[in-house]
């Protein structure tokens, strides 16, 4: 198989705690931030359209969570990972979160999983505290 006709999956979601003092300044900040993405982005895409964005009206009897989630297929985009990982990065970098996860699945090397999680209680954007961790799990085996 070409490289080209390799499908790559990318999928996870963005975690903000509801709890946390100016929720509705949060999720009016990350709504922004999704929404300042392009509808069509250049190579590897990461553009709005692959995200959901949760009202921002949200009663106090809610969750405790608020969960950005997005999604997209791509042809081989593991190619290009470290660009579209400075792109989810960037981001990041202009929202707030708890914790983020992006799953990528593979055809050829399995899956990949990304974890980022604030350094303190939450990222407040434009802060740079960031920390990722990788595991990978190939056919039931998990390697970190």
């Amino acid at each position: 198989m070409l490289q080209g006709d390799q499908e790559s999956i990318v999928y996870g979601c963005i975690k903000d705690s509801n709890s946390l003092a100016g929720g509705a300044d949060r999720r009016r900040v990350n709504r922004e931030a999704v929404l300042a993405l392009p509808s069509a982005d250049e190579w590897p895409f990461l553009c709005r359209d692959m995200f959901s964005i949760p009202t921002i009206k949200v009663k106090q009897s809610q969750y405790q969570t608020d969960v950005i989630h997005f999604g997209a297929s791509y042809r081989a985009v593991e190619y290009e990972w470290n660009h579209w990982i400075q792109k989810f990065e960037e981001l990041l970098g202009s929202m707030y979160w708890v914790s983020a996860t992006v799953h990528l699945e593979t055809e050829l090397s399995g899956i990949h999983s990304f974890t980022w999680e604030a350094a303190g209680l939450f990222h407040e954007p434009g802060s740079g505290d960031m920390q990722v961790r990788c595991e990978w799990t190939q056919e039931g085996r998990v390697s970190i």
